[in-house]
């Protein structure tokens, strides 16, 4: 029987090598060993396309092969997807989530959605290129606690800054995490964010944490200044 260790190194491997069927195949070798879903999709999925991004970096991978790899990764998402169970049928809280407008690059948030749901939040998916005042829109819609917004790009993450604020005004107690290649926790701050998860796994403790800031505001356990968001035209 292989090991838990070497199938996560063999799906890694193979989506960086945009092998989409061996992708599928060994998916499904992890599943029928009955390992953990989850794991598979952090640990080799995920993991696999966190090393393709660092490829995209150094300029050893352009847009076609990340796009490959992309698909490979899908795959095997989809053959998990089913097989994932959430952690409790009761909701932890809803989470509106969506790529910002112009940046139509969504895998990572596909993760996170997938990851959040599995963890047993309602997550609302407003999809890629989101108009910005659809998050607040769906906000004042759902009564969502949280929002998650990603961009790839930064002539793209600059848009944040605006949804933050338009956010605000349908619900100032909403808790607000972003994320994405370009941004660091500096950013964030700037942008008027309120959290920020480096790595895929990483966002469930985040989730939790703005979950329970949501709360502490809502009850008047914190009270946040207002503050005016200036939006940065990009010029470029």
């Amino acid at each position: 029987m292989t090991t838990k260790e070497e199938l996560y190194g063999q799906i890694r491997n193979a989506v960086v090598a945009f092998e989409e069927e061996r992708v599928k195949d060994l998916t499904r070798k992890f599943l029928d060993e009955g390992y953990d879903p989850v794991e598979a999709m952090v640990k080799g999925l995920s993991s696999g396309m966190l090393d393709v991004g660092g490829l995209f970096e150094k300029h050893e991978y352009f847009v076609p092969e990340v796009l490959m790899c992309a698909d490979a990764m899908q795959a095997g998402l989809d053959i998990l997807r089913p097989r994932i169970r959430k952690e409790s049928a009761e909701h932890k809280g809803q989470v509106v989530i969506g790529t910002v407008q112009g940046d139509v690059h969504d895998i990572g948030k596909n993760i996170v959605k997938l990851m959040l749901e599995v963890s047993g939040f309602m997550v609302h998916d407003l999809g890629r290129d989101v108009d910005l005042n659809r998050f607040g829109e769906e906000v004042q819609r759902t009564g969502s606690e949280i929002v998650a917004m990603s961009a790839l790009m930064t002539t793209t993450m600059v848009g944040m800054k605006k949804a933050v604020q338009i956010i605000r005004e349908h619900n100032p107690h909403v808790a607000i995490m972003l994320g994405g290649a370009p941004l660091t926790p500096e950013i964030v701050r700037l942008f008027g964010g309120d959290g920020y998860a480096q790595t895929v796994s990483g966002v469930l403790d985040e989730a939790m944490r703005m979950l329970n800031l949501f709360r502490e505001r809502k009850s008047g356990g914190l009270i946040r200044e207002k503050r005016e968001i200036v939006y940065v035209e990009d010029e470029s």
